[in-house]
């Protein structure tokens, strides 16, 4: 691993630990602006993450170390992600470590940890939430794949970096496989990220919630790490749409750190389009019943499965 080359894995991984609450909060300001009501502050995110690692954490008696960990773990596996997924450039040392396959294990260990945590502490909300959060990644991560599968039919590989420098040296223009992919890859980060129409983030009522379900019982800088991890989640789901459907401005192999330093306002002005896009489709959209989640992932899956089916049959 050369010295440029950690150096350069390190700025990719600190500003998708301190750009993730920032778009966190862009998304809820552009939520409020688009449905007329007073805006939050863009920094929101950052003082309840602050004001959280200042207070003593409460745990359960009957907790056992797996309540305890979870927290860590999450986030620990959420920042992993991030160093993996190429935001700023492709010839970093943790993307070539691991492929597309891997990432979605991340996701999935993440998932099964959190899970876990919910239910052991034994209350209602912990396991009622963790089964439709399982219910949802049962689902969603088959179709993930096929997603990604779709992108590694037309570059020949499973490697994110791979991916992104085929895709970017293709000629711009709408291919019918990605586009199905697109759109099967945005109803699946609405999905995966707690979102309308799956999922509604600003609710508590207990027979619409998921996420926050899973997640009462904590507290302190336990869940300080948690809602940084969920801003994290959110922030990769971003970078690898970015990564597969608008790799341009990505610095390429043998890009010198002029060149990776001018990828960051390119990644921060297609993150800002991004969350304005996704605040729009929360807007327009209406919360489903738990029991719709099946057909709006399904149609995910089949779009995605359409998707890599052209891309083999049409190579495009």
């Amino acid at each position: 691993m050369s010295a440029a080359g950690f150096l350069s894995q390190l700025l990719q991984l600190a500003i998708a630990l301190l750009l993730a609450p920032l778009l966190l909060g862009w998304v809820n300001q552009c939520r409020a602006w688009l449905s007329n009501r007073s805006a939050p502050s863009l920094l929101l995110p950052y003082r309840m993450i602050r004001k959280l690692f200042h207070k003593d954490a409460v745990v359960a008696e009957n907790a056992s170390p797996v309540f305890r960990i979870t927290p860590y773990i999450v986030f620990g596996a959420m920042t992993l992600a991030a160093a993996i997924v190429p935001s700023l450039a492709t010839d970093l040392p943790f993307a070539h470590a691991a492929d597309a396959i891997a990432l979605v294990g991340l996701f999935a260990l993440a998932r099964v940890f959190i899970a876990l945590a919910a239910m052991d502490i034994g209350t209602a909300f912990g396991s009622l939430g963790a089964r439709r959060e399982m219910f949802v990644g049962f689902l969603a991560e088959p179709a993930l794949l096929m997603v990604l599968f779709t992108a590694s039919l037309i570059s020949g590989a499973t490697s994110l970096p791979t991916i992104v420098e085929t895709l970017a040296h293709r000629d711009i223009a709408i291919y019918p496989s990605l586009a199905f992919a697109g759109v099967a890859f945005t109803m699946i980060s609405l999905a995966e990220n707690a979102r309308i129409p799956i999922d509604n983030p600003a609710t508590h009522l207990e027979l619409t919630m998921i996420h926050e379900a899973m997640i009462l019982e904590y507290s302190a800088r336990h869940l300080a790490l948690i809602e940084w991890a969920s801003a994290l989640k959110l922030f990769n789901y971003s970078c690898i749409g970015l990564a597969l459907f608008l790799p341009f401005g990505i610095a390429q192999p043998g890009a010198d750190w002029l060149a990776i330093l001018g990828a960051i306002p390119a990644l921060v002005v297609k993150l800002a389009a991004g969350g304005f896009a996704l605040a729009l489709i929360e807007t327009l959209s209406a919360k489903l019943r738990i029991f719709r989640a099946p057909e709006f992932l399904g149609t995910a899956f089949l779009l995605a499965v359409l998707g890599m089916l052209v891309a083999q049959l049409l190579g495009g």
